[in-house]
């Protein structure tokens, strides 16, 4: 893995891969998705958007952001990694901007090169999505 994912005194490539899933999850919460955590060509699948693309997937971070009255917290329920693969099972809370609560349950599958993130493939459930942040993403338009 290259010098993105390095931690603290190094470590295994696996240990290096659970702290890049971590690092994503902490970036999401405050809102912003560095380039340094992301390859150039990195892209994104969404389930209720489909391909998206560095610039676009960044836009929808930030947006998320903007949704939710206080930062959106992460619970990591399992972090697995294998070769060049990342999963991650975990769950999130906020409070959006309507007031209205919003949680959802995750699985979120990552492919690392050169020790930034390639590709994120989000899993959820589109029901919760189409429901509460649709409209507000339509109001923040």
């Amino acid at each position: 893995m290259g010098e993105g994912a390095q931690g603290k005194g190094g470590g295994s490539a696996l240990e290096l891969a659970h702290e890049l899933a971590r690092a994503y999850f902490a970036a999401v919460t405050a809102g912003e998705l560095p380039d340094s955590l992301l390859t150039d060509d990195m892209t994104a699948w969404l389930t209720t958007e489909g391909v998206k693309s560095k610039k676009e997937y960044q836009a929808a971070i930030r947006l998320l952001a903007r949704m939710c009255a206080q930062p959106i917290r992460f619970t990591i329920d399992a972090i697995t990694a294998q070769e060049d693969r990342v999963l991650a099972e975990a769950r999130s809370k906020a409070r959006l901007i309507n007031g209205e609560p919003y949680e959802m349950t995750y699985v979120f599958s990552f492919r690392i090169r050169d020790g930034r993130i390639a590709w994120i493939a989000e899993h959820y459930n589109a029901l919760i999505v189409r429901e509460k942040l649709f409209p507000l993403m339509a109001q923040l338009a």
